[in-house]
């Protein structure tokens, strides 16, 4: 007993001796950052004063806290990486990452997080970089605060704001990203959160997902962008109360489903984009509660897709609700609001008596021969609509809503 407590007398002793040599350094502008950093001990913080630095391969391998005050700029000048990370425990607070390198063959990045954990990215500004963030086989990342912002005109010679790899439990939340390829990009990236972020006026994808399996996306806004969202090749992701408004080009979505299977998107609103959800080869998703609005598609959905369940979804001012290129039914709508359903409810029970086809036979026409597509305000596209809901010939005739509502869920 009495050894026990030696032990733990050494223990507090060696903890508290740790927090009093904890020291605080003021990097000066004689002296090279990488010089400063090399002369700390883990557990220090680097504190950087307003102007600019150079910022030339900087690495951290060591638990440090670089802090900014009054926004210093760490300057790439158009040539290198700024700063890698390679220790597990650096937080990164209030700097600015201007002017990276770019290059065709080699992912330069502002700031790169690699082989490590635990490290923090809060309140930075990333201003006309290549990679923005870049995160490689790291776990428990956050990405907090931060504005990255660059002026990319073309997917080809431009790359994403924040960039995540083969890593496990991230956390990117309250971030504004533009100007980029894709706003943020996850590639065999699982268990992770993206939230409350803002993804806008990126030349792809606000978001891309490819390989990322139990991840959700939750409170974010993804607009003006090529597309919105793209999900693809991945399982158990939860898409819940984002906001998809403004995706418009030839081949725009405000989500791209392709190969997904055993996930959520629920809670969205889905406002003037080209298509509001494309979906091929996707299985066993449930869409329930999202609103679809003023969109030229509100969904398209394969017929690859199988054993998928839209359900209390309102329909509203679409061009078109929803389209398919097949015939055979192997998903099912129920209870939800179609703005064009024209039954009525005699028990007034809320519930259309009648059931409401959303495909119509024009969008069929458009799906198998797009030229069509300028004929869509001309009297024969209605007088073909019409003909069809009296006696379907050409729609699926059990392509159906048996529920539909009356009023919308969402007021």
């Amino acid at each position: 007993m009495k050894s026990f407590n030696c032990i733990l007398a050494l223990l507090m002793l060696l903890h508290s001796s740790h927090q009093v040599w904890a020291k605080q350094w003021h990097a000066q502008p004689q002296v090279s950052l990488q010089q400063t950093i090399d002369k700390t001990s883990a557990g220090d913080t680097i504190v950087l004063n307003s102007g600019r630095w150079e910022a030339n391969n900087l690495t951290i391998n060591k638990q440090l806290t670089v802090l900014g005050q009054n926004w210093p700029v760490l300057d790439g000048k158009h040539k290198y990486e700024m700063l890698d990370i390679i220790a597990p425990g650096v937080n990164i607070i209030g700097l600015v990452f201007e002017n990276s390198g770019t290059s065709s063959y080699n992912d330069i990045a502002a700031l790169r997080v690699k082989n490590t954990s635990n490290a923090i990215i809060q309140n930075c500004r990333f201003v006309n970089n290549y990679f923005g963030i870049y995160i490689q086989r790291s776990t428990n990342v956050k990405i907090v605060g931060n504005v990255v912002q660059s002026n990319a005109v073309s997917e080809i010679v431009n790359a994403n704001g924040i960039h995540c790899w083969k890593s496990d439990s991230l956390q990117i939340i309250g971030n504004t990203i533009s100007g980029h390829r894709d706003g943020i990009y996850f590639e065999f990236v699982t268990n992770s959160l993206i939230k409350g972020n803002s993804s806008f006026g990126n030349v792809r994808y606000g978001l891309h997902f490819m390989f990322s399996h139990n991840d959700a996306y939750i409170n974010n806004n993804f607009s003006s962008n090529g597309s919105g969202v793209a999900v693809m090749y991945t399982k158990h992701v939860k898409m819940l109360y984002n906001k998809f408004d403004n995706n418009w080009g030839n081949a725009a979505y405000a989500i791209l489903m392709k190969d997904i299977s055993d996930s959520y998107v629920e809670g969205n609103e889905f406002v003037k984009n080209t298509t509001g959800i494309f979906m091929e080869g996707s299985s066993r998703l449930k869409l329930n509660h999202n609103r679809f609005e003023q969109n030229g598609w509100a969904i398209r959905i394969q017929a690859s897709c199988d054993d998928n369940e839209f359900s209390a979804n309102d329909f509203i001012a679409n061009s078109f609700d929803v389209a398919t290129n097949g015939s055979l039914v192997l998903n099912k709508f129920d209870g939800n609001y179609w703005d064009k359903y024209e039954g009525y409810d005699l028990n007034r029970d809320g519930i259309g008596d009648v059931p409401f086809r959303p495909i119509s036979l024009f969008s069929m026409i458009i799906e198998r021969n797009n030229a069509s597509m300028m004929l869509y305000h001309s009297p024969m596209a209605a007088l073909l609509d019409k003909a069809e809901q009296l006696i379907p010939s050409i729609t699926p005739e059990s392509f159906k809503d048996e529920t539909p509502r009356m009023k919308p869920i969402k007021k």
